[in-house]
C-alpha cells in the first residue's frame, strides 16, 4: 500500500509545471487574453474548467501518461468552445510529450504516427471546408500542438534508451572484466601453488626421510651421511625458494630474474639427485628416453613433463618399496608420453608423510595442456609384482591453455 501511494506521488517537475500553467492561465484570463476571436459557445469563466483540468493532469504526467493524454485531449477540445486559454494549449503539448516519453513502448511508437496522420488530415479537411489556403495554417497549428511534441518525445526517449543500453553494456563489461580478473588471479594462485610444491617437495621429502633415519638409527656414520644429505637438500631448497621469491618480487628486473623453466634435458641431473636421496632406502632410478634425437617440444609441454617426473620421483622417495624406479619417455600420436613406475608395497624404515597435493598438481598440469593423466597401482613389475604407475599424455600440436608456458623455477 505504501509503495502504491508513493508511485502516485507527483514529481517535482509536474508540480512546477502545473503551478506555472495554472498561474499563467489565470493571469491571461484576468487580462482578457484568449484564443477565440468570435463569440464562444461557453463565455466567461468557463475557460477556467479546461485550464484547471489540464493543470491537474500535469501532476500525473509521469505516473499515468495514457490517462493524461486521453483526458487532456477532451480538455483541449472543450477549450475550443470557450474563450480559449493559451496556457491550456501549452500544457497539452507537454502532456503529449510526456505520454510519449513516459508511456509504454507501444504507445511511444503509435502516438507520433497518429498525430502525424491527424495533422495531415486536419490540413486537408480544413482546406476543403474553408475552400481556401488558410486551412493549411489550421493543419499546421494541429501539428504544432500534437505532432511536434510527440516526435520530440520519441527522440528524447530514443536517446534515453540508448544511454541506458550503453550504461548496461558498460556494467556488463565491467562485470566480465572483474570475473576475468578473478579467474586470472585464481589460475595464477594455482600455478604458483604447483610451482612451490614441485620446487620444495623433493628437497623436504629427502630431509624428512634422512632426519627420521638419523633419529631412529644409533650409528654415527649413518647420522653423518643423513646430515650431509639434509644439508645439501636444505641449501638447494633454499636456493629454489629464493629464486621463486625473486620472481614474485622482482619479475621486471632482468638482472635478478630467476632461471628459465627446466626442460627434459635436465632429467639426468634430477635422477642423480634422486639416486643420492634414495640410496639409503634401497631405491634405484633409471631413465629410458625413446623420443629420438630430433624431437622438439613446446616449452609448456617440457615444463609439465619435467614437473610430473619430478613429483613422481618425490613420491617414490616418500612411499616406494625398495627396488627400481623407472622413468620412460616416448612419443605417440602427436603426444609426449611420460611413464614413471615404482615398487608398490610395504616399505621398511622411515617414511615421509604425504598430502595428495602432488597427484592433484600433476593432474592439473596435464589438464591445462588438454592431456591425459593416470596414477595408481598396476600389475606388471619385476616378477609380476604390483607397481605404482604414473602415466601422462601431453599433446604437442595443440593450442595450450593456462600459464604453464610462462612458469619458471
Amino acid at each position: 500500500m505504501t509503495a502504491s501511494l508513493r508511485s502516485l506521488r507527483p514529481h517535482r517537475d509536474g508540480v512546477l509545471l502545473a503551478a506555472a500553467g495554472l498561474l499563467g492561465g489565470l493571469t491571461l484570463w484576468a487580462v482578457g487574453v484568449g484564443t477565440q476571436g468570435a463569440a464562444p459557445l461557453l463565455p466567461g469563466a468557463w475557460v477556467l474548467a479546461p485550464l484547471v483540468v489540464t493543470a491537474g493532469l500535469e501532476l500525473l504526467r509521469r505516473t499515468a501518461p495514457r490517462t493524461i493524454l486521453l483526458v487532456g485531449t477532451v480538455a483541449l477540445i472543450a477549450n475550443q468552445f470557450t474563450t480559449g486559454s493559451p496556457a491550456t494549449i501549452l500544457m497539452y503539448t507537454d502532456l503529449m510529450y510526456a505520454a510519449v516519453l513516459y508511456g509504454s513502448p507501444a504507445a511511444a511508437r503509435r502516438i507520433p504516427w497518429a498525430t502525424g496522420l491527424c495533422t495531415v488530415g486536419a490540413a486537408i479537411g480544413f482546406t476543403a471546408w474553408l475552400q481556401r489556403a488558410d486551412g493549411l495554417l489550421l493543419g499546421l497549428a494541429v501539428g504544432l500542438v500534437g505532432f511536434l511534441p510527440a516526435i520530440t518525445g520519441a527522440q528524447v526517449r530514443g536517446h534515453r534508451d540508448a544511454a541506458g543500453a550503453a550504461r548496461l553494456r558498460t556494467e556488463q563489461i565491467a562485470l566480465l572484466a572483474e570475473m576475468d580478473r578473478a579467474q586470472a588471479v585464481t589460475a595464477e594462485r594455482a600455478r604458483m601453488a604447483r610451482e612451490l610444491h614441485d620446487l620444495v617437495a623433493n628437497h623436504l621429502s629427502a630431509i624428512a626421510i634422512h632426519s627420521t633415519a638419523a633419529l631412529s638409527l644409533d650409528d654415527a656414520r649413518t647420522t653423518r651421511e643423513a646430515l650431509t644429505v639434509i644439508r645439501e637438500n636444505s641449501v638447494d631448497g633454499l636456493a629454489e625458494m629464493r629464486r621463486l621469491i625473486g620472481l614474485l618480487r622482482d619479475g621486471g628486473d632482468e638482472a635478478r630474474r630467476p632461471d628459465p623453466a627446466p626442460s627434459l634435458a635436465a632429467l639426468d641431473a634430477l635422477l642423480e639427485q634422486a639416486r643420492a636421496n634414495g640410496a639409503s632406502s634401497g631405491l634405484g632410478f633409471t631413465l629410458d628416453d625413446r623420443r629420438g634425437t630430433a624431437t622438439t617440444l613446446p616449452a609448456p609441454v617440457e615444463l609439465a613433463a619435467y614437473r610430473i617426473v619430478q613429483e613422481s620421483l618425490t613420491n617414490a622417495l616418500k612411499h616406494a618399496a625398495p627396488g627400481t624406479v623407472a622413468v620412460e619417455l616416448g612419443s605417440a600420436a602427436g603426444a609426449l608420453t611420460v611413464r614413471v613406475t615404482s615398487p608398490y608395497g610395504a616399505r621398511p624404515g622411515p617414511r615421509a608423510p604425504g598430502s595428495g597435493a602432488g597427484l592433484i598438481g600433476m593432474g592439473e598440469r596435464a589438464a591445462l595442456l588438454d592431456g591425459v593423466f593416470e596414477a595408481g597401482p598396476v600389475s606388471g613389475g619385476d616378477g609380476g609384482h604390483e607397481v605404482w604407475a604414473v602415466r601422462a599424455e601431453l599433446p604437442v600440436s595443440r593450442n595450450h591453455r593456462g600459464p604453464e608456458g610462462s612458469g619458471t623455477s
